[in-house]
């Protein structure tokens, strides 16, 4: 940086500062009073212009302004808030400097002025590259949270697991169906699999491929697979385009495949008032004998 220009920004902090907060205020104060106290939109305010004087001192050191741009979009604001917010600081550095150009020569206050541009532009390229980076992170993990979260296998019971799926399924939803059915299949030590498809909205030649695939996998590594939730128009769907679910039970309903699933693993429901009522006529009739 310029020595003049770091001994005017530096000298005149307090200042510049002030002008730098109310230009800031006034242009985005609308944009996020309706999502973020005004505290918490002051105080970043301040951390902001803090780290940029930081960077001043400290000769291009990006630390500080890596982590602030994490923190904002941690906070969910926008890029244009770094953007707008090192523009403003361009054009209240640039004015600061304007005002006192009495004490320049013309050709030293021209270096001033494009020093301005040398030291600005270089921040706003890096904070702009340091929000993609940390958002394109951000949304991965998300991604990586929202797949898990779309083809869950839950165990209800020693050997029987269900995987509710719900919305659409594509190709790239189909692959993780699978894959989450064969490793919970083999973790869970799972002899039945509930395939449960009340949520699926739209069963169609591709869906009912993509399942008839994941049932044969299933069935690969040594465990039963049951569609259930099947509604009388997907039933009729199923019908019409000749798809062929002969391969596996279908149920209509998720209570009617767990029973089968219970009857596949030898469990029964048992209701524990009849069970008592059971032992009491036995008793009754060892006492009578």
């Amino acid at each position: 940086m310029d020595t003049v220009l770091q001994d005017i920004v530096l000298g005149n902090s307090d200042e510049i500062v002030k002008k730098w907060i109310n230009e800031v205020e006034k242009n985005s104060v609308h944009k996020y009073s309706l999502t973020i106290s005004e505290e918490l939109f002051d105080s970043t305010n301040r951390e902001f212009v803090n780290v940029i004087f930081v960077s001043v001192q400290n000769q291009g050191s990006k630390d500080d302004l890596k982590d602030f741009a994490e923190r904002i979009i941690n906070f969910g604001w926008p890029l244009n808030y770094l953007t707008e917010g090192m523009q403003a600081f361009r054009r209240v550095t640039t004015n600061f400097i304007i005002e006192r150009s009495e004490t320049l020569d013309a050709e030293r206050f021209k270096q001033v002025l494009e020093s301005v541009d040398e030291w600005v532009d270089p921040i706003v390229n890096f904070l702009v590259s340091e929000y993609s980076g940390s958002w394109e992170s951000t949304v991965s993990l998300q991604k990586v949270a929202l797949q898990e979260l779309s083809a869950p296998l839950i165990p209800v019971m020693d050997g029987i697991t269900v995987m509710p799926l719900i919305g659409t399924i594509d190709t790239e939803r189909a692959k993780l169906i699978m894959e989450n059915l064969l490793e919970g299949a083999i973790k869970h030590n799972a002899e039945v699999v509930l395939i449960d498809i009340t949520g699926v909205p739209v069963v169609d030649t591709m869906v009912a491929h993509h399942i008839i695939q994941a049932a044969e996998a299933v069935r690969l590594v040594g465990s039963t697979c049951i569609l259930v939730g099947i509604r009388p128009e997907i039933a009729q769907t199923i019908v019409n385009l000749g798809i062929d679910l002969s391969k596996f039970p279908t149920k209509s309903s998720l209570r009617k495949g767990f029973q089968s699933a219970l009857e596949i693993t030898d469990r029964a429901v048992v209701n524990l008032k009849d069970k008592g009522n059971e032992m009491e006529n036995m008793i009754d009739s060892l006492n009578k004998g």
